[in-house]
Order: structure tokens, then sequence, then C-alpha cells
């Protein structure tokens, strides 16, 4: 039933127009679809939507994220269009300069993983991962 269903990521906004252009501008995505309320972005592997909502967004945890080949030149070239980056410094979680090394990760992925979190103008917490192979 589910596992053969595409999955799709909703994220809340107060400001469609604000969120828009921190996409545009920060990550350099720009919506393939959109509908009154709501903005619809398609990614190699996924898509997600952003829609106007009264609720308020928790950014307490990640709510989206993406895998990348190179988190390094990924970090540099969204911090170069004004990303900024959480730094956390948690028991078994500390960035340096942005970036996580975390231990473990699904066999499938590899060893261990390297991450960033960054919020949206939203609010909503995103992350950026690279799986560590050896």
């Amino acid at each position: 039933m589910l596992e053969n269903a595409r999955v799709a990521t909703r994220l809340p906004a107060k400001d469609l127009n604000r969120a828009r252009a921190f996409y545009s501008e920060k990550l350099g995505l720009e919506p393939v679809e959109e509908r009154d309320g709501g903005l619809r972005y398609a990614c190699a592997g996924g898509e997600f939507a952003i829609f106007v909502s009264a609720g308020r967004q928790s950014g307490t945890h990640t709510q989206m994220g993406w895998e990348v080949e190179d988190i390094d030149a990924t970090v540099r070239e969204l911090r170069r269009r004004g990303v900024e980056f959480e730094e956390y410094d948690l028991p078994g979680l500390r960035t340096v300069e942005g970036i996580a090394e975390i231990a473990g990760n699904y066999p499938s992925k590899g060893i261990g993983e390297r991450g960033v979190w960054f919020r949206d103008s939203e609010g909503n917490l995103l992350g950026i991962g690279q799986p560590v192979r050896s």
C-alpha cells in the first residue's frame, strides 16, 4: 500500500511571499507549481509544498532534509547566499562551523553522517546530510 507511494513533505508558512523569496534567493529553488495559498517544489528524489498556515512551526526537530554528495561545497554555497547554520554543543551532537559528525547510520547509507541544520524564513528547521561511507 504505502510502500509504493511517493513521500511529500508539507511545511507551514505565515507569509508565503517571504517563504518564496527565501527558497529562491537562499536555496536556489523555484516552485514548479502554485495554487492559492501554496507552492509546490520538486527535487531529484521527492517534492515538498509550503502552505499558508495559522499554526505555529515547532522548529524543535528536523522537518525536512536533503542528502548531498558534498556537504562542504553545499554549505559554502548556501553561506554565500546568506543561509545561517545552527550551532549545537549537546551531548552526542556538536557542530564545528555548522557541521556535525554523526556516528552511526542505516547500514545501506554507510557508517555515519555529516549534517547541518538551518531555519527557513518561517522558522522551519531544515537539514542537509552527507553519508559517510568509510
